[in-house]
């Protein structure tokens, strides 16, 4: 028996129009009238959850940046946040410096974003609110939930090759975009899973009893912790490698499928 549903957001039940197909979005309130739990579990900051509200309004509780953040959507609060000091943000960036000297930084924070220079430029508006300083003491009173690294030359994937080995123990390390190379970094024992498991803990289910969705290697941690855990046919290759099962692509509204089928 499924007794959660958790799923991404961007690639897997939003599409590129920023947008949730009005069947993928009747699965889930289907779901929920059948007494099955629904979390989004996302990369995104709390800040940045329209679709959701567009779809669902004020409802439930989202995982955000990547597992970092607890939110409460019905009363736009934090509920809780596991945050990386600017020590080890500064640790890691000289690191990356060393592999990839033009990386440019930025960091989400509990109260908005944070750029480096060189971070944006006119095809990534991401809004800003601050510039970067790792050396400021506000940064570390508004707690960094997610540090970003990005190559303006090396593939994400051979950029995510080269550091990795060299940060996995200061932070946790992942990636989730095709179109820019972006490393995401928080703190060393957040992952999507283990923040899901957490809550998890707190309504009593299972790992057995969940069934997850996602599309990129932000993901991988938690549908290997799923009991049915489902990589979209439109997703990152390594995500579908290590996935359980695999669901029609995004754009075939392959989570709905998946759901309307458990469902029946």
């Amino acid at each position: 028996m499924i007794k959660l549903i958790a799923s991404d957001l961007d690639g897997t039940i939003v599409a590129p129009d920023g947008k949730i197909s009005p069947r993928t979005r009747q699965a889930f309130l289907d779901a929920r009238k059948a007494g099955i739990q629904i979390v989004f579990v996302t990369g995104r900051p709390f800040r940045w959850l329209t679709p959701i509200i567009e779809a669902f309004g004020g409802l439930g509780t989202v995982i955000c940046s990547n597992g970092a953040v607890l939110y409460d959507l019905e009363h736009d609060e934090v509920i809780w946040s596991r945050t990386l000091s600017a020590a080890k943000a500064r640790e890691a960036a000289a690191i990356i410096s060393q592999i990839e000297p033009e990386a440019a930084f930025a960091a989400e924070t509990t109260k908005g974003l944070h750029l480096g220079e060189g971070f944006a430029d006119r095809h990534h508006n991401f809004g800003v609110q601050d510039v970067l300083d790792l050396s400021s003491d506000a940064i570390d009173q508004e707690g960094i939930v997610k540090f970003l690294a990005r190559s303006q030359h090396l593939p994400i994937d051979d950029f995510y090759a080269a550091v990795r080995p060299q940060l996995s123990h200061l932070v946790s390390i992942t990636h989730s975009a095709f179109d820019v190379s972006l490393l995401e970094m928080a703190h060393v024992d957040i992952h999507k899973a283990r923040t899901l498991n957490e809550y998890c803990q707190r309504l009593d289910i299972d790992p057995s009893e969940v069934m997850a969705f996602g599309d990129m290697p932000n993901d991988i941690q938690m549908l290997e912790f799923a009991g049915h855990g489902y990589a979209m046919a439109s997703g990152h290759p390594t995500t579908l490698a290590t996935a359980r099962y695999c669901a029609p692509p995004l754009a075939e509204d392959g989570v709905a499928q998946v759901i309307e089928d458990l469902l029946k």
